[in-house]
This record gives C-alpha cells, structure tokens and sequence, in this order.
C-alpha cells in the first residue's frame, strides 16, 4: 500500500527521519532505495529525448540529491558503459547533484564512484544559483538537459510557503530543456507535519496558510505551462508511494 510514513523500526534506525524539517533524511535511501524511481524510466530516456548523439555533453541536474545514491543509479542507468574511449568523449554525460545539508554531500562526494562524471555541491537553490550558473558556464551550455525534482517540493513547499515552491519550480524550468518531476501528494504534507508534532518539534511555519493544497502535482504542471513555457510531455506513472513522475519539455 502507499504511503507516506515511516515505521518505528526504521525511524530508530535512521535516526528519527521525521525531525528533517527539510527532508535531508539520514540514510534516506534505505527505505525510499533507487529502484522505486527507476523502474518506472527507460533506460534510452536521453536518447528518446534527443541526446548523447555525439555533438555535445548532456548535462543533467539532480535537485535535493541527499547523499546521492539516486544520482549514482540514475547516471548508470541511463548512460552505457563505453566501449572504447573515443566513444565515451564522444558521448559523455556530466551529472550535478546539490543538497543544502552539508553532511549528505560530504558523504555523496566520499563515496562517489564516478567522479569524473559525477559531481555534488552543498547549495540552497531558494538563496542562490550562482553555483548552478558557474557550472553550466564552464560546460559551454546555457541550460541543463534534464533536470531531477523528485521529492523535493514538499518541503521547499512547507519552508518556504507558495511563494517558495513557485519560484522553486520557475527557477527550474529556467534553467533546464527538460525537467522530470516527482511533487509529494499532500497526504504526504499532512504525515510530515504529523511526525514534527509527534517528536515535540515546532511545527512547519507555513503549513496551516498554504493555498496551495490538494493535487499539488496539478498545481505545478498549471504553473509551468502558464508561466514557464513548459508542457507536459509525458507521465511515467505513479511509485510505490504514490507519486507521479512527470516529464516537462521548454517549449
């Protein structure tokens, strides 16, 4: 069944997940693991979407990337080993994972075992992109060909209000030619906000004044069709927990 808590043993294990109040969850990939994801995206994405023919890098965006397992699974998933070296210049693939918990990217870079193609910034996206801007300038390249949201709005959402969550979502499509997203339904609003109560913790400053509630997955697609020049292209269904994966395209 889907679902957006997390039992007790888990919680003990992890270390009390749901005092994140940003979603930085210490070994979040144990019960949320890679494959939840990828099992719903092909393995030609890049090429289905028109990339790694040879004439320039692809360059891909992992927002919110923890401590980058996702990130790791992603880039081998969707890239081939090369057979030969001139085929994996002529094809390459840079990916850049950022998280604002210092901790998670510390331990992303540590055991990262692509560097070479493969990179994580500590980097609050709501306070600055300069670093994302320094990045695509040194790769030549005015955008990122794909960019990953996935699990991130909720809690820029319930930090930052509705105000934050749009300009999350407007910064992106700023930046990026395609942006595939995962918006948490707000069932999962209401177990998060649960779970800082339950632990005595204040609870999310904006949550009881949000407007923006019900389908909020509805309510990005609303957003970057009609102020981003984005579309919907395509929906690789729903997770285990529920979520929807999207794929937008600039227009």
């Amino acid at each position: 069944m889907a679902t957006c808590s997390i039992d007790n043993d888990a919680v003990d294990e992890i270390n009390d997940p749901g005092a994140a109040p940003y979603g930085n969850f210490i070994n979040y990939y144990t019960f949320n693991p890679p494959e939840n994801r990828l099992s719903l995206i092909p393995a030609t994405l890049l090429q289905d979407l028109g990339y790694g023919d040879g004439h320039q890098t692809t360059l891909v965006l992992d927002v919110g990337c923890n401590s980058g397992e996702l990130s790791v699974a992603f880039y081998k998933h969707l890239v081939e080993e090369p057979v030969c070296e001139e085929e994996s210049q002529s094809s390459k693939v840079n990916l850049l994972g950022f998280d604002l918990d210092e901790i998670l990217i510390q331990r992303a870079q540590q055991t990262n075992p692509l560097p070479n193609s493969i990179s994580f910034i500590p980097l609050d996206i709501i306070k600055d992109t300069h670093q994302l801007q320094k990045y695509l300038s040194q790769h030549d390249s005015s955008h990122f060909h794909l960019c990953l949201c996935l699990a991130v709005t909720m809690w820029v959402h319930l930090n930052h209000g509705d105000s934050g969550l749009l300009q999350l979502l407007s910064r992106l499509a700023s930046i990026s030619q395609h942006l595939l997203l995962e918006a948490q339904p707000w069932k999962c609003y209401r177990s998060a906000a649960r779970r800082l109560r339950k632990l005595g913790r204040s609870d999310f400053e904006h949550f009881k004044t949000l407007k923006i509630r019900g389908d909020v997955a509805e309510h990005a697609r609303e957003h970057l069709e009609r102020h981003c020049g984005m579309e919907l292209i395509r929906s690789f269904g729903s997770t285990a927990w529920d979520r929807k994966l999207l794929l937008f395209k600039r227009r």
